[in-house]
């Protein structure tokens, strides 16, 4: 069953500081394909990158969630592509929890180029959505985050 899961750009504004982060990234010749853009798993490591600085930034990267008995693996992710970026862009990374519940979360991210010219807000070039589940570091079986990891990351109420 597909979630309707709402985009990050629909609620940032309106989100607590502890459930978004973003941060610029500048293309580099190793992000590049055959065809002289980013490659497209490129876009997935950026979204990775800024998901485990966020967790950081909160004091709850993996060592943190292993201590206090449940961690997140990704159990899918959809990717929508709109445009191409390529050497010497800037592109704005951008992540916003959006949903978390028993053991799952998701996080939605966008992608915007934020080159000097762009339209103010950027240029999409992507957007993703990642299903994080919720396992125990020892068995790796689901189970539900526990109440200071949502606290953390805004979902105390």
């Amino acid at each position: 069953m597909k979630l309707r899961i709402p985009d990050a750009d629909v609620l940032w504004a309106d989100l607590p500081d502890t459930r978004r982060h973003e941060r610029t990234v500048t293309v580099q010749p190793s992000d590049l394909d055959d065809l002289d853009h980013v490659n497209n798993t490129v876009y997935l490591g950026w979204c990775e990158q800024v998901a485990r600085e966020h967790a950081l930034r909160l004091g709850m990267g993996t060592e943190a969630l292993s201590a206090l008995g449940a961690v997140p693996v990704a159990r899918q992710h959809i990717i929508t592509y709109h445009r191409p970026a390529l050497l010497g862009d800037q592109v704005r990374v951008r992540t916003a929890l959006t949903l978390h519940a028993g053991v799952r979360s998701v996080r939605a991210y966008a992608l915007d180029r934020v080159n000097p010219g762009d339209p103010e807000g950027g240029v999409r070039l992507a957007e993703c959505q990642t299903e994080w589940v919720w396992v125990d570091p020892q068995s790796g079986r689901p189970k539900r985050a526990p109440a200071p990891v949502s606290a953390a990351f805004g979902f105390d109420g």
